[in-house]
């Protein structure tokens, strides 16, 4: 690798849009995500993240730390800067080491891979994969990098299985056991934080992608999650943690409110616009069709080869509120159907406080089995691991419809309700 982590990010943020971006809110309706910022909000209003109120408090809390830093391209500054550089060039804080999570620290790698461990060409410092580590394995790595505290700050899309979440708590649960401290610095959940809606997992189907009974879609920032997961899942061994709040931020907020940059989470999150779509399109993760990956819009579109447009006549026939179902063609340039023209579905999110992702994601799955006869799930059931249970599945087989499948999962969704409002920081 010789690209600098500079060059890297500017690579990054020229292959995306680069876009602006806790109790029961309702945005009004407005442009989709990924807008353009409104100036004013960029130099007035903007939401000051978690990395900010540090550098303002003057790094108090890493004060005689010996830090290294869970995070990837999107841990920058309001001008874009990355965190490490800001970091390594302070006298104040005495950061030795880098970890990267899943797609890793420069995000170079696809789904469900990582970067191999090196040095930064920027600072020099040593960098450590995490993904695939937790527990005692993990504990090890942060023993031999020689640090005390952890400090975490990754953009995430508010997706339970978006994989940094269970990063966040791999980290939090083997620092617990190698007696080191945790620092959260909170970013925006991109598409607001008015409520959880999906089905709740079922530990039965704990996996990387979901690790403990939250909601599909949690609509809570990495600092509530942290507090949640501290409290909730490692209450017998709690980490020593800390948690930095942002300022500014509503849970009415989508992305484009924030004033902030918008750097891509990963490499087929490229706007805000996918992050909203993404807790129910990624379902199809579970399907043998194409969820977009390998286009431009990935995840707003999402289909097979030999698809017509019967399949989006039935999604908009479902008049889910928020969304507009139309017919699209795209050829993927990898991963499912590389090179074939694909027929399917163009989500249009019309109204995001109104936008159900998980119920849009539902309802495509059920009018996809009924207006396709080559549709089948994955051989592995990935769609279990997915919503958390083999519900979903089984009641999509069956004919269920989207109201009789988002009632299977009410009960556990309301005490979850109640569970995550314990933990919400912001208004």
């Amino acid at each position: 690798m010789t690209l600098s982590r500079r060059g890297l990010l500017g690579l990054a943020g020229s292959t995306g849009a680069l876009g602006t971006l806790g109790a029961v809110g309702a945005a009004p309706p407005g442009p989709v995500a990924g807008a353009a910022a409104d100036p004013a909000v960029a130099t007035a209003d903007r939401v000051r993240t978690g990395f900010e109120q540090l550098a303002a408090d003057g790094y108090e809390v890493l004060a005689g730390r010996r830090v290294g830093v869970v995070t990837n391209p999107t841990g920058i500054t309001a001008d874009a800067r990355h965190l490490v550089d800001v970091l390594h060039e302070d006298a104040r804080v005495d950061l030795v080491a880098v970890f990267g999570p899943e797609h890793g620290f420069r995000g170079t790698a696809q789904a469900g891979d990582s970067e191999a461990a090196g040095r930064d060409p920027a600072t020099g410092l040593p960098v450590y994969d995490t993904y695939g580590k937790s527990g005692q394995k993990l504990a090890d790595v942060f023993t031999a990098a020689g640090i005390d505290t952890v400090v975490f700050d990754i953009q995430d899309v508010g997706a339970r299985f978006y994989t940094y979440i269970w990063t966040l708590y791999d980290c939090m649960r083997a620092a617990a056991l190698a007696g080191k401290t945790v620092v959260v610095l909170d970013r925006p959940n991109p598409v607001g934080g008015r409520r959880a809606a999906g089905p709740v997992l079922e530990r039965a189907y704990a996996s990387g992608v979901g690790r403990e009974p939250i909601a599909l879609a949690h609509g809570m920032t990495a600092a509530e999650l942290a507090l949640l997961f501290n409290a909730e899942f490692l209450a017998a061994k709690p980490v020593a943690l800390h948690t930095v709040r942002m300022t500014g931020w509503r849970r009415d907020s989508f992305f484009g409110a924030t004033g902030l940059p918008w750097v891509p989470p990963s490499p087929n999150v490229p706007t805000p616009d996918t992050a909203l779509a993404y807790a129910g399109t990624c379902l199809f993760e579970g399907t043998n069709l194409s969820e977009g990956r390998g286009t431009t819009t990935p995840f707003e579109v999402v289909g097979a080869e030999g698809v017509d447009r019967r399949w989006a006549e039935a999604a908009q026939a479902l008049g889910l509120p928020g969304v507009w179902f139309r017919e699209a063609w795209f050829t993927p340039t990898f991963s499912k159907f590389t090179g074939k023209v694909c027929g399917g579905v163009r989500l249009i999110v019309h109204d995001r406080a109104a936008f159900d992702p998980v119920r849009a994601g539902i309802g495509l799955l059920v009018t996809a089995k009924r207006t396709w006869s080559g549709f089948a799930w994955r051989t592995d059931h990935w769609i279990d691991q997915l919503t958390g249970s083999d519900r979903v599945r089984k009641m999509v087989d069956a004919g269920a419809g989207v109201e009789e499948i988002a009632g299977d999962w009410a009960a556990g969704l309301e005490r979850f309700a109640e569970v995550r409002g314990r933990y919400l920081l912001y208004p």
